[in-house]
């Protein structure tokens, strides 16, 4: 099921005080309010023993930190709708306080900005105080940290909050030039003719980061690149590249994503690259002699009508020369021309780039002739969609919205999670050797060679 009728009656947000909240939520809760969006009250719960009025002080510094021109009139509605509960989670007097203070809310949304560790914690403390009932829960990334610690976590969680009211976020799917990959490929004909294996001849993901760890060395290294950023972004950007047009009720883009990752085997060790760079180890909460990831580079297959036979690589990484986020669908050369004289060389393979990091947009790599000469030379078509369409919502804004309206369509199903950790669990049972990198270059030299036989890696560049 996709959407839940019931629009939330009131938003309580476990981890208020938290990093996520202040950089995120706030502004997100602000921005919502500005455009009439948020019209129920906001409890916030953290373990601080804070009056509402330094909580509505502390959303007051996040807004105005992340937010230009702040419209005083909107942040005065948002800090009204503010209340905050202080407590640990453990306590069960805490859920007796927050169940006086919903009052006579019948939908409420349980938004859990909070590690991972907490979420089924918390869940059962809703349940025991008899919260739970018509409530929505929403918990971040990571969900489970492999196949089976996943599906035991989906098990206990779905026996309090069913599948229709368990919203998992992905804030990638959030952004707008993520969303944005569907209607490139399915509101315009340029492309899709030529998406398929018939003329496509590898597709290529790229999230790359000029910056390291910093300051998340402990949470960083119980995770690494592959559960960071591979099992859950960037397999649901290869689906939205991948899968087929959207047909049929309001989960059809759910359904055609599930398809893709059905039909994509686990991905093998041998074909997969995993390196650290150098001064990893020396970051303040990082293990002496840490083997964490934080380079990946990987080679998939899709076994579908569509795509079989296809390579599809990723590639994710730290400390790497830019930061960059982009699909990459490289098309078949054409042959060589002979007319008389003349020979018409085309030498290497033309790009389709959809940038969907900051830089968003499309650049399409074609070949023209030389000025003056009988050869031809790339050239770039390219459009920046900040420029033409003005700067897009944030990806919070989106994803809280639609938990607050009950629209799950952007929330990953159990379905899907289970089948990306499925692709590569592989990789954690029996990771290859971690090999080391220098800061600034695109990860250990043996990653070049997964992509060499089709043209080698794209190199974004900077703010891609």
């Amino acid at each position: 099921m996709v959407h839940v009728s019931e629009t939330a009656d009131a938003l309580v947000v476990f981890g208020i005080t938290g990093d996520l909240a202040r950089r995120m939520t706030l502004p997100a809760l602000y921005r919502l309010t500005e455009q009439g969006l948020l019209t129920c009250s906001v409890i916030g719960v953290g373990r601080r023993p804070l009056r509402d009025d330094e909580l509505a002080e502390q959303a007051r510094e996040s807004v105005t930190a992340a937010v230009n021109d702040v419209d005083e009139k909107v942040l005065t509605d948002l800090l009204s709708r503010l209340r905050y509960i202080g407590g640990d989670a453990e306590d069960g007097s805490l859920y007796d306080r927050l169940r006086e203070a919903l009052g006579e809310a019948t939908a409420p949304v349980f938004y859990l900005a909070t590690p991972p560790s907490m979420f089924l914690e918390v869940a059962e403390e809703l349940a025991g105080a008899g919260l739970a009932d018509n409530a929505r829960l929403v918990v971040e990334k990571p969900f489970g940290s492999d196949l089976r610690s996943a599906r035991e976590l989906n098990e206990r969680l779905t026996a309090i909050f069913p599948e229709d009211r368990l919203y998992r976020i992905d804030h990638f799917l959030g952004k707008e030039p993520v969303q944005d990959i569907i209607y490139l490929r399915f509101a315009n004909a340029l492309f899709e003719p030529v998406w398929s294996r018939e003329d496509v001849d590898s597709i290529q993901i790229t999230l790359a980061e000029d910056f390291g760890v910093e300051e998340r060395g402990s949470f960083y290294d119980n995770v690494g690149a592959i559960r960071d950023v591979v099992q859950n972004h960037l397999l649901q950007v290869l689906a939205l590249a991948a899968m087929e047009p959207p047909s049929g009720g309001e989960d059809a883009i759910p359904r055609r994503r599930l398809d893709v990752f059905r039909a994509m085997p686990a991905v093998d060790p041998d074909n997969a690259v995993l390196g650290q760079y150098e001064g990893y180890r020396e970051i303040e909460g990082v293990a002496p002699k840490s083997e964490t990831e934080t380079f990946v580079a990987l080679r998939l297959e899709i076994e579908n009508w569509r795509w079989a036979g296809i390579p599809i690589f990723i590639r994710a990484g730290k400390a790497l020369p830019v930061s960059a986020t982009e699909v990459v669908v490289r098309l078949q050369r054409v042959p060589q021309l002979r007319w008389g004289s003349h020979r018409l060389r085309t030498p290497g393979n033309d790009d389709i780039v959809l940038r969907v990091g900051r830089n968003a947009g499309v650049t399409i790599g074609i070949r023209a002739k030389t000025p003056g000469k009988e050869v031809s030379q790339p050239v770039s078509l390219d459009l920046h969609f900040t420029e033409e369409l003005g700067e897009p919502p944030e990806p919070y804004e989106r994803l809280l919205a639609d938990a607050l309206r009950g629209d799950s369509t952007l929330f990953p199903r159990w379905d899907v999670i289970e089948e990306t950790w499925r692709i590569v669990q592989p990789l954690l049972d029996s990771p290859p050797p971690l090999e080391r990198y220098a800061k600034g270059t695109w990860g250990p030299p043996s990653a070049d060679l997964l992509a060499a036989r089709n043209g080698g890696w794209r190199v974004p560049g900077s703010g891609d």
